[in-house]
Parts: C-alpha cells; structure tokens; sequence
C-alpha cells in the first residue's frame, strides 16, 4: 500500500484504487502494528477528492541520516576530506562497528515531491544524494519506506568533518516521496536505486546502485538510532548513498533530480534559483 500525506487527510494506493481514510498521518508513527492500522484505515476508507495534492511526508517526525554506508560513498568522502587530511575518518567509519548517524531535517526543511530543494550560498560544490529511507515507529519498528534525497554540500564537508551539519542541515535541503509503502515485504538486495540528473533538458548525470551494495542492515541503523533516544512521534531515517557524482559535478539551478527505487516510485525536484 501507497500511503500520500494531504491536506484533507491521509490517501491510500492499494489495489489500483486510491481513498482516502480517516488515518492521522502522526498515529501511524505511534502504532504498535502501522500495518494493521493501514489496513483498517483502507478497509473504511472512501473516494478521495479529485485535484488532491500530496504535501510533505513528514509531520512531527524528525528526519535523520546514515553515512558512509556504501563503498563508493566512503570512497567519496575520502576524496573530499583529502585536502584536509581527514580521508581516514571515513575509511574508518565504513569498516567500524558503529555506523555514522546524523540529524538531517524537521519538518519545515523538507520538500515534497515535485519541489524545490535548495544550493546553500557559501558552498561551491553540491550534489544530490539517493537514499533508500525507512520510517520507523515511535517503538522503534521499521514499517515502511520511501526515497530519500540527502543534498549534501561536498566542500563544506570536505574542508573539515566537525562542518558536516552546516554540509548537511539548511533550508531546502532534504526532500522525502512522492508516497509512503506500507504493508510490503521490505527492500530486497536486488531492489535499483537509479539518479538522473537533467539540464536545459539534456541528461547531465546518470547512475544507479542496488541495495546490495549497502554494507550495513536498516535493522541495525535504527537500532543504533534508538539507542539512548526516543522519538515519540517515530523518525525518517535515510540509509546513505551509492551514487556519488564525479568530483566535477556541481549542481545548477533549474536542474531537474529524478530518484527511483523499485517498489517505491520515483521522487522529482528541480533546484531552486
């Protein structure tokens, strides 16, 4: 099941239908059972509005990040820290037991699908970053997904690691869609990531990934997300990158960002001017 966040109420995809239910987008975080909670907000749902709009997936959830959780993204890392002699901390952190964790984003910060995400203005080198993300519930239970896109300003972070949340945390930076699966098998190993890129209407970037290539388990991020911490309204939790654009690739504004992840769909944002 496809779950949409609206202004009049939560709308659910599921068997070539969508309706929309009575669900509150924020219990479903709380729920002991999501799944069980979506299928009886389906199985009282009626038709949906026509012209309905999907807002923002996140409501009082806080947005966080895993990092260097693919070869190549230790690889990128490497190679934006080398200037600044801090390439080990990243071939370190992709090999030790503890996986890095950051905060990424509230609410107000996040675009939806089909909106704009933001370059900051001090930074020189910027790329998007496609990430498979988990929702998990205030109990700490993975119980849907969606795609992810983690902007990350390269220099900022390359220059130094302690700049990561400035690299990271600002206005626009983060987009979570278009839906929320719930109630499928989770992601296998074969499952695509692919990002395209396209400017003035020709494609300036292409790559994909698969899941097999995450070196560590969404159980084991949100386990170590939950460790020591509550979130009583549950948390997004993007799960690193595979693709990382060549170190001569910046983006501009009025790129278009295309993310798909099989079983998901496809996330869409152009930069802003």
């Amino acid at each position: 099941m496809k779950l949409f966040r609206t202004s009049t109420g939560t709308c659910i995809e599921h068997q070539g239908q969508t309706l929309l239910s009575r669900l509150a987008w924020d219990d479903l975080f709380r729920a002991v059972d999501p799944a069980a909670l979506v299928l009886g907000a389906w199985a009282e749902a009626s038709s949906a509005p026509s012209g309905w709009r999907a807002l923002s997936l996140v409501s009082r959830q806080e947005v966080w990040a895993a990092g260097v959780t693919y070869y190549r993204s230790r690889d990128a890392r490497m190679e934006e820290a080398q200037h600044a002699a801090g390439g080990d901390f990243y071939a370190r952190v992709y090999a030790a037991e503890r996986p890095e964790l950051f905060f990424k984003s509230t609410a107000h910060r996040v675009v939806a699908d089909g909106g704009q995400v933001r370059l900051r203005a001090d930074s020189r080198w910027n790329v998007p970053e496609p990430e498979l993300t988990l929702a998990v519930s205030s109990t700490g239970r993975i119980f849907g997904y969606t795609i992810g896109n983690d902007m990350s300003s390269r220099d900022i972070e390359g220059e130094n690691p302690l700049y990561l949340p400035q690299a990271k945390v600002y206005d626009g930076s983060c987009a979570l869609g278009p839906c929320l699966v719930v109630g499928e098998p989770p992601p296998g190993p074969e499952t695509a990531i692919r990002l395209e890129i396209s400017r003035r209407g020709a494609s300036a970037f292409t790559g994909e990934t698969t899941l097999a290539q995450l070196k560590r388990q969404p159980a084991e991020l949100a386990a170590y997300l939950f460790r020591d911490q509550s979130f009583p309204d549950g948390v997004f939790l993007m799960t690193g990158t595979g693709i990382v654009p060549s170190a001569d690739f910046t983006l501009e504004a009025g790129d278009e960002i295309r993310i798909e992840i099989d079983g998901i769909g496809r996330l869409v944002n152009t930069v802003a001017s």
